[in-house]
C-alpha cells in the first residue's frame, strides 16, 4: 500500500493505492461518505487480484479541510473524487460507492463522467428521488439543529432512528418523542465539537439532493449500476436508503440489482458490525463482470 495525498479547494484529502499500477490496470475504487477508508479493510481483501484506491472524504479520517465546520455539498465532493482520480492518473476507473459514497459517485458521473468506466451506487440515501422527500429533508434539518443546539450524541439518535425507519416518513414524524441518546449507547453531554462529517454533508443537502438529473446520468458514457441490500426493505416499505435505490434505478430505467446482507453488508467487524462480506464481495465482484 502506498499512501498520497491532494490538495483541492479548501482541503488535503488522503488516499491510499493497494497493489500495483500499470497498463492496462483498472483500478477499483472504494468510496463511502462520511465513512472513510478504514471501513472497507474486510471488503477490500476480497480484491488482492486488482488495484484498489481508498479515500477518506473531505472532513473525515485524514482528509483536513480548512473549515471542519462547512457545508460539504455533493458536488464538492464529486470534485474532490474527481482531484483524486486524476492523481492516480489510471482512468476510467471501475468505482463502488456505498450511502454517501454512492450519491458522490452518481455526482461524479453527472459532472466528470470520462472519469469512470463503471459505478456500482449502493444504496444512496437520495430523497429527491422519493415521494417524501420533504418530510426527509426536514428529519434532516432537524438533525443539524440538534447537532448544533445540543451536540452529537441528541442528533446522532435522531439519525439512527431515522435511518431504522421503514417505510414513508410522515408528515407528523417530527412530532413523536426524541430518542434518548443512551438507548442507542451515545454520549448525553456536549462536547462543544461541531465538525462532524456527516453532519457537514447534511448541511450540504448530500441527502436532500442526492440524486442528480437522471438524464444526465442516463447520458453518460459511463455504466451505472444501482444496488440495493436484500434486508434493506422493498421500494414502499423500506428503509429510507433501500426505497431511494429503487426509486433512482427506477428513475435511470433500469432494475436495483439485489445484494446480500443490508446497507452495511460489507462490514467485516469494522465499527463493531458485520453484514455478509464474503458473499457481498461475490456479488459485486459478478456485477463488476458483467459491466
Amino acid at each position: 500500500m502506498t499512501t498520497h495525498t491532494v490538495t483541492v479547494p479548501g482541503a488535503t484529502l488522503t488516499y491510499d493505492v493497494h497493489g500495483e499500477l500499470g497498463p492496462g490496470v483498472v483500478p477499483l475504487v472504494l468510496a463511502g461518505s462520511p465513512m472513510d477508508a478504514s471501513g472497507f479493510e474486510t471488503l477490500r481483501s476480497h480484491f488482492a487480484d486488482r488495484a484498489v484506491v481508498t479515500y477518506d472524504p473531505r472532513n473525515v479520517g485524514r482528509s483536513v479541510p480548512d473549515d471542519r465546520t462547512a457545508a460539504v455539498t455533493p458536488e464538492q465532493h464529486a470534485d474532490d473524487l474527481h482531484a483524486v482520480l486524476a492523481d492516480v492518473g489510471h482512468g476510467p476507473v471501475d468505482l463502488f460507492g456505498t450511502s454517501g459514497g454512492a450519491v458522490n459517485a452518481l455526482h461524479l458521473v453527472a459532472r466528470h463522467p470520462d472519469d469512470v468506466r463503471l459505478v456500482v451506487a449502493h444504496e444512496p440515501p437520495a430523497a429527491n428521488a422519493l415521494p417524501d422527500h420533504a418530510e426527509i429533508v426536514a428529519v434532516c434539518d432537524d438533525m443539524v439543529a440538534t447537532y448544533d443546539a445540543q451536540g452529537m450524541g441528541p442528533a446522532m439518535a435522531r439519525f439512527i432512528a431515522a435511518v431504522m425507519h421503514r417505510g414513508p416518513v410522515g408528515a407528523d414524524y417530527l412530532s413523536g418523542p426524541a430518542p434518548d441518546p443512551a438507548a442507542f449507547g451515545l454520549p448525553t453531554e456536549d462536547d462543544g465539537d461541531r465538525g462532524d462529517g456527516l453532519m457537514g454533508n447534511m448541511r450540504g443537502e448530500g441527502v436532500a439532493r442526492g440524486m442528480p438529473d437522471p438524464a444526465t446520468l442516463r447520458a453518460a458514457s459511463t455504466t451505472v449500476v444501482v444496488a440495493v441490500g436484500e434486508e434493506s426493505g422493498g421500494p414502499e416499505d423500506g428503509e429510507i436508503a433501500g426505497r431511494a435505490a429503487y426509486a433512482v434505478a427506477a428513475a435511470l430505467g433500469q432494475d436495483a440489482v439485489v445484494f446480500p446482507s443490508g446497507h452495511a453488508g460489507f462490514l467485516g467487524g469494522e465499527y463493531g458490525q458485520t453484514g455478509q462480506p464474503d458473499a457481498f464481495a461475490a456479488r459485486l465482484r459478478e456485477v463488476l463482470a458483467s459491466a
